[in-house]
């Protein structure tokens, strides 16, 4: 893995890019990732073991996380579950050398946010991340609110709740729920979502949009709107005039969009 073409270890940090903390044990790798994240205008910070990500994530507050799976100490898995155990939901892309499917899906339903598997592209991983952080901080402008049954989403804020109580939700959860409400009854297969939700088409496939409708379905409980049309994908079911809205539900739905 080497630098991208025209990289420079000398820009300064873009303020309006905020810090992100590479958890990395492997010096070259890091080097590699701090002179790109650098380049394009975020603030770095580099540790090398899991027990270090979590003081330095709880005394620095970054913005995102570079997180790499096989770390000393603890590791990436671990440091993840941690930090989501203690209630902070700072997005987190995940760096695995093991090209499995398991590690990432477990990583997943932790609550990361995108992973990329080593030898990795620095090009990519700074897309990916900049992805991650626009889901993360949304768009300005005024209010806006889908509603559908007990469940309140505020576009603005990234607020979700469910009958008044605040569900915490990762950036990718937030950003999948919030896409499929804006359009309910509308059939998006896998491979729509992966490119509207996550801005490319994943190696992992549409397992990783199941992981995360399971995750969003598991914090959401009955208020749920994402339903699953067999054989298709997803959509948000239309609210039934007085009624309650079905968390899934496998009958004929309208076509996916094309």
């Amino acid at each position: 893995m080497s630098t991208e073409p025209g990289a420079s270890p000398d820009r300064r940090p873009d303020p309006g890019r905020g810090l992100v903390l590479v958890v990395e044990d492997e010096p070259a790798i890091a080097d590699v990732l701090r002179l790109n994240l650098r380049a394009a205008g975020y603030g770095v910070e580099v540790v090398g073991d899991g027990a270090s990500a979590l003081d330095a994530v709880r005394d620095l507050r970054p913005s995102a996380i570079v997180l790499d799976i096989g770390l000393p100490v603890l590791d990436g898995i671990e440091v993840c579950r941690r930090l989501r155990g203690r209630g902070d939901w700072t997005p987190v892309l995940f760096v695995t050398a093991r090209d499995d499917e398991v590690d990432r899906i477990v990583g997943l339903e932790l609550g990361a946010d995108d992973y990329v598997t080593k030898p990795f592209s620095p090009r990519e991983l700074v897309a990916r991340l900049g992805g991650v952080l626009r889901r993360t901080r949304g768009d300005s402008g005024a209010p806006e609110l889908l509603r559908a049954g007990d469940l309140s989403v505020d576009l603005t804020s990234h607020e979700v709740r469910v009958a008044g109580r605040e569900i915490a939700l990762t950036a990718t959860e937030f950003d999948l729920l919030s896409h499929l409400m804006r359009r309910p009854g509308v059939v998006f297969t896998r491979e729509q979502l992966l490119s509207d939700v996550w801005g490319y088409a994943a190696t992992a496939g549409g397992r990783t949009v199941d992981v995360h409708v399971a995750q969003v379905r598991a914090k959401l409980g009955d208020a749920s709107p994402i339903r699953t049309v067999r054989s298709v994908g997803y959509a948000a079911a239309r609210a039934p005039r007085g009624g309650a809205l079905p968390g899934s539900d496998d009958s004929p739905a309208p076509r996916p969009r094309s």
